[in-house]
């Protein structure tokens, strides 16, 4: 038996068996580049799933988290502690908010829009604006709070009940939303792009016409930026490429560059919107997180990576088509940035495709089920897009139809 064999074996009796991971234990990694424990290499075009927006290893990143660890680790939030105070400052400058709450992952900012569009109402005194407008298809996490606002029935499953008020409407319906909010709505959150959905992106007429209703109603918009959000579309929010700011946003997956962080930002009109005592986490803001997040934005600045991810989305783009146009295995391509999604053929088995491309040596995941998702880290280079779509396209083209 291989050592890998063995750390699989152990997995399955010591993990709970709530994943079920590919069949090799990944051990290292560099740039875009990770290795199993039985010495294979793969190109991650995956990105851990927007997460690794700087790659696997930055000598930068790691030295940050390094030097931090051996300063300071962590404090208890009756204390401030310098690395926030400095995350919050770049956030707010590089965005239309004012200010931040830190967390620890993607859920939890979620769950803190949540609580901060209930306890605004009801300090004004409109104590029935308790509900909330979402969209089918939608991800937005697996706590209680956050999945009650996913719009995927699959993830409810054995979950009820869930929080009440939450109504669902489908993406990109303006005339559906405008029929929702209503006097007892809180808020309104969507993503700016559905990811887990299927990387469907959002039009201009629904983000704009959205805005335009919560400031006629009074329900907050919120976005959900945090598969969207650090770059990842070519902005450094995407809300950017449709000229509108929302109330407040949540931030995670690439905010870190793979180290547990996440954040809420709001504009000055909700500073107060969660008094002190009302919320906390035990340990969001910690100066260790906190220094990963400041090193992604030094990386993110002094390697042009927003820029790499336009481009190189384009890019992209450009090359999923011309393998769309010549797969009968597909249909369509999606997405925006280094956020796409190339849709498989309705007889295609998702599942088997994916593990075609993990044995071809090409790292992707799943998005809605039938699409694939390419969300590299956002300094991959042209030639690692050129790799990894060549084994793209050979896979795909011989790819499994459902049994």
């Amino acid at each position: 038996m291989t050592r890998q064999d063995d750390m699989l074996r152990t997995a399955k009796e010591v993990q709970l068996g709530n994943y079920a991971p590919a069949p090799f234990v990944l051990t290292h990694g560099h740039g875009r580049r990770v290795t199993d424990a039985a010495g294979r290499e793969y190109l991650d075009l995956s990105g851990g799933i927007s997460v690794l927006s700087v790659g696997h290893s930055h000598p930068t990143l790691a030295a940050a988290i390094a030097e931090q660890a051996g300063r300071l680790m962590h404090v208890s939030n009756v204390f401030y502690n310098d690395r926030a105070i400095e995350l919050a400052e770049a956030i707010c400058a590089r965005t239309p908010f004012d200010r931040v709450y830190f967390c620890n992952s993607g859920s939890e900012a979620n769950e803190s829009l949540l609580k901060l569009a209930r306890r605004y109402h009801h300090d004004r005194g409109e104590t029935k604006r308790t509900g909330f407008v979402s969209t089918f298809n939608s991800f937005h996490g697996r706590t209680m709070g956050s999945l009650s606002l996913t719009g995927q029935p699959k993830y409810h499953k054995g979950m009820a009940p869930l929080i009440e008020g939450v109504r669902f409407i489908d993406f990109n319906d303006l005339s559906a939303l405008d029929r929702a909010v209503t006097d007892e709505i809180a808020a309104v959150i969507f993503e700016p792009i559905q990811a887990e959905g299927g990387i469907i992106v959002a039009t201009a007429e629904f983000v704009e016409g959205a805005r335009r209703i919560c400031d006629e109603r009074g329900a907050l918009l919120l976005f959900d930026e945090i598969q969207t959000g650090y770059g990842r579309t070519g902005a450094f929010l995407a809300q950017e490429h449709y000229g509108i700011a929302p109330d407040a946003c949540s931030l995670a997956k690439g905010i870190g560059g793979g180290f547990p962080l996440g954040a809420m930002a709001v504009t000055e009109r909700f500073a107060g919107g969660l008094p002190p005592g009302s919320h906390a986490s035990t340990f969001g803001g910690n100066p260790l997180a906190c220094a990963a997040g400041l090193a992604v934005l030094r990386i993110i600045d002094e390697e042009g990576l927003i820029e790499n991810a336009r481009a190189q989305g384009e890019y992209l783009a450009a090359r999923l088509a011309e393998i769309d146009a010549r797969l009968s295995t597909t249909a369509g391509v999606r997405g925006l940035g280094l956020l796409q999604g190339l849709v498989l053929a309705d007889e295609i088995d998702p599942g088997a495709t994916i593990a075609a491309l993990h044995a071809a040596g090409l790292l992707l995941t799943l998005a809605g089920g039938d699409v694939i998702r390419i969300s590299p880290a956002l300094n991959v280079t042209r030639d690692e897009l050129d790799e990894g779509l060549s084994i793209l396209e050979r896979v795909v083209a011989e790819a499994p139809t459902k049994p």
